[in-house]
Parts: structure tokens; sequence; C-alpha cells
């Protein structure tokens, strides 16, 4: 059983307490003969597990499907949702298993199983995860984590030599994943026309993650004033976390509603992407044939996305002008937090006034050439000692010289120390991401039962800012005659 390792946890279940439409109780489905094949410490830490508890048996049997979180009966959450701009109605959780919560003094973590069987919610589905986008998953979500944007985390990855059908016959695999909540824009839509249950989840909301917006009028809660101000810190911390993918060159590849953290926490990691060569209208998603989700377009669906939030808010006597004006700090919030961000990956002490042209013609060097996205940023740091690393990444270097020029200038401008500010640069631009290629590889070695690239590729995307000898390979794009990767909504 799971006590050995989580012998002293706090445990419960908050969204438990929702009236049952809200949720079904259903146990997972257990790995047969399972194969842990990565924990994570770092995200043990999180819920007061140490190293020690992570190999024990009572920890695979959890993280497996087969132990429950204490005396918590596991269940699965019903949502709704747009999925490519569509509405697609119920969706719920098809796939994973919400085993409860642990309770620690920063507050609460809610573990879930993703991958691991039928629920009332599957679809048609068989509930079950391949290795290969159990592999990527982990692997991304603690990639996100290194970088320093908000993201679920994950705690243990799972195989077994249980055959799955897809495109082939694959292996099972079970992700465990942490979340302080995974309530999603779907959550809310799916109550979007019934006052009560929408009270509820609105009540749940606020009094665990949002107390002050909570707005009260004779003693009792302004429901459409505490969604309205709810709506606006969603909004704000959209807005932000949209910024940071951009920065990085992260394309979510299916920002349906139904995947859109109420927290601000980039959720459910499928047919995702860090791109190789910039393209401002990349898209990573091989199954999003008309380019919804590109890069450029990202922030854009957020808003929409944002927009179908309110909606579901108008039940609860909200009025349609109001929740318009909470989504209104949207294109400011973004564009502060994306300003912020380049100006500090560019060296630049703040954004200027003339910044706007420098930036275009940069975005417009890399599309033009198809530089690639991380060594472009990277290498920027070290121009003024050798512009030929940089220069190098460009296959016509007139044009990149031009603008290098242009920058220098705008640099040199506003002083300062050259090494501070190689430094600097150098620790919000990272050297290492989780390209595609990488992931396959560790996906490749895992399907032939060797998880060394998976434990290789956690301890050098956990600190993506740190040079390290021996992984040089780790930190180029893919060989010219490699072949591509394709993920679809399948990975």
């Amino acid at each position: 059983m799971a006590e050995d390792a989580l012998a002293g946890l706090d445990t419960g279940c908050s969204f438990a307490s929702l009236p049952r439409g809200f949720y079904t109780q259903v146990n997972p489905r257990p790995l047969r003969e399972p194969r842990l094949l990565h924990a994570n410490p770092d995200a043990a830490a999180l819920i007061g597990l140490d190293a020690e508890a992570l190999g024990t048996p009572g920890f695979l049997a959890l993280c497996a499907g087969g132990a429950r979180l204490g005396d918590i009966a596991p269940l699965a959450t019903a949502y709704s949702g747009h999925q490519f701009g569509v509405w697609a109605g119920q969706l719920g959780d098809g796939r994973a298993h919400l085993l409860g919560e642990v309770l620690t003094a920063e507050g609460a973590w809610e573990i879930q199983l993703k991958g691991s069987g039928r629920t009332p919610y599957s679809r048609m589905g068989d509930g079950w995860a391949v290795l290969r986008s159990s592999v990527r998953e982990y692997l991304a979500s603690e990639a996100m984590a290194g970088l320093g944007i908000p993201t679920t985390r994950a705690l243990a990855l799972v195989g077994s030599a249980d055959p799955v059908v897809r495109e082939t016959v694959e292996t099972a695999a079970v992700v465990t994943r942490l979340a302080p909540s995974f309530v999603r824009f779907g959550h809310f839509e799916h109550w979007g026309h019934s006052h009560h249950e929408q009270k509820a989840l609105l009540d749940y909301v606020i009094a665990h993650w949002y107390p002050e917006c909570r707005e009260t009028s004779d003693g009792e809660t302004d429901l459409p004033a505490t969604a309205c101000r709810l709506l606006t810190e969603i909004t704000r911390r959209t807005a932000r976390l949209m910024a940071q993918w951009q920065l990085v060159g992260f394309c979510h590849g299916v920002m349906n509603t139904d995947n859109m953290s109420i927290l601000g926490l980039t959720l459910d990691y499928g047919p995702y992407g860090f791109m190789d060569a910039f393209q401002a209208n990349h898209v990573c998603n091989h199954s999003d044939t008309a380019g919804r989700y590109a890069w450029n377009a990202q922030p854009a669906v957020a808003r929409w996305n944002l927009y179908r939030l309110a909606s579901s808010l108008l039940v609860l006597g909200c009025e349609a002008p109001a929740l318009e004006a909470c989504l209104a700090p949207f294109e400011a919030e973004f564009l502060s937090a994306y300003r912020a961000g380049l100006a500090r990956k560019l060296g630049l002490e703040a954004w200027g006034p003339d910044d706007a042209a420098l930036e275009d013609d940069w975005w417009n060097l890399l599309h033009a050439q198809r530089a690639d996205f991380t060594l472009a940023f990277r290498r920027l740091a070290g121009v003024d000692r050798d512009a030929g690393p940089w220069l190098a990444l460009f296959a016509d270097p007139a044009p990149a010289q031009a603008w290098l020029d242009r920058y220098l200038v705008r640099r040199a401008g506003q002083g300062g120390d050259a090494e501070a500010r190689r430094v600097a640069m150098n620790r919000v631009n990272p050297l290492y991401v989780l390209r595609n290629h990488l992931a396959q590889h560790a996906i490749e070695a895992a399907q032939r039962g060797d998880a060394s690239e998976i434990d290789r590729l956690w301890a050098l995307l956990r600190d993506p800012y740190t040079e390290r000898p021996g992984f040089e390979r780790h930190a180029l794009p893919p060989a010219d005659d490699a072949p591509a990767v394709a993920v679809s909504c399948s990975s």
C-alpha cells in the first residue's frame, strides 16, 4: 500500500466538497507489472516526500494506479469546453484520476494520475496514455519549471508492458502530476447555464485560491462583483503566462478552453514544441491544419478563451459590459510582461520608446533566415567579444550584421558593465530547451527499456541557463538531415 511512502502526510480532497455533479468517484485501472522510470525529487519535496520515499513499493503502487492516497476515493471531474474554436460540449477527465491533495504549510497540492484508465468522461477512449506522450509530458512540465514559467509539475513516470493500440501497438504509461488546482476554464463553461452549480464553483475557487477577490454586501457574497474580480485576476495571470511562452518560443499546440488553467499555469502537454528555426507562424501540432494555435496567435487565442470564460459567468448575474471591462487589462498586462522580459533578454536596462522598431526587425530577421530561436538569444550576450558564433546562425550574415550594428549602438547608449550584462543575459536566455528531437531520443531509449536519457534531460532542464561540459549536443538544433519529429493530438 501507499502508506510507506506517504506516512505522516496531511491529505484531503477539497474538490469532493462540491456537489456530486462535478465529479464521479472512479478507481484507476492499475498498470500491470509497473516500472518506475523516473521520480522527481524536486516535485516530491513540494509535498513533503524525501528521496527514500520515492523508492518504496507504496509510492510505485500509488503512481501506477494501484493504491489510494490514504482513504480518499479517487475521482474524475466533469468539464466542458471549446476545442479548436468549436463548442465540444461535455468533456471531463477522460483519462485522469484525482487521487486527492497533500496539505502543506505553503498550501495544498493536488495529485492526479494521467493515463490511468477509463472514466465516465472518456468518450469512447480507452483512458490510457502511451509511453511516448507520457515521456513528453513528464519532461515538458519540468522543463517549464526550470525556465521559471508557471506550470503543473510532474512527480513520477511509470511504464509497463500493457499494450495500447494507437496507430500501432504501443505500451501504457502513467504520469503523476501535481498542481495547486487542476480547475480549468472548462469547469466554469460546464456550468454556464446553471446558477446553483456555478455559484458553488465560484465559492470553491474563491475560498481556496482567490480570497482577495471576494466582494460582500450586507454580509453576503456579491456574486457579480466577486466574479468580475476573479475574471480580472485570471485575465492578468493568463496574459503574463502568454508573454512567458512567447519569450521562450514555446508553442502549446492545443489551446482549447479545457486546457486553460484558472491559476495561470501551463496545463496539459500534448503536441507542444519549443521552436528550433524561428517562424512567426510556426504550428507545432500536426493536427492543427488551419494553424489556429500558431506561435504568433497564442496571445489572441488566450484572450478569445477568456471571453468564453467570461460568458459562462453571465449566469451569476454579471452584466456583459462589466465582464468585458474585466478582460480589458489583457493587452496592457501582456505587453508590459512581454516588453520587460524582452528587454532583459536583449540586455537592455528598460524598454525604450524606439525599441519597437528594433524588436520588429529582430523577429523579421529571424523569420526570414529561419535562425534558431534559443541560440539567437543566447549567443547575443557574447557579440561584443566575438560576433562570429551569433552571425553563424544566419545563412545571409549581411542583414544580421546590419541589425547587430543598430543593436550595439542602442546597448552602448545605456552604459553599464559589459561582463555584468553578459551574466544577466545568460540568466534569462536558456542554453537548453526541450527540443522535439531531444524528447524523441529519450522516448526511443525508454521504449528499449533505457530510462537514462530521461534522467539526463531532467537534470539538464531543471537548470537550463547554466552551461555544462558534455552536453554540447543538447544545446543544438537537430541536424539538417535528421528525420522531422511530427507531433499531433495523439502525442
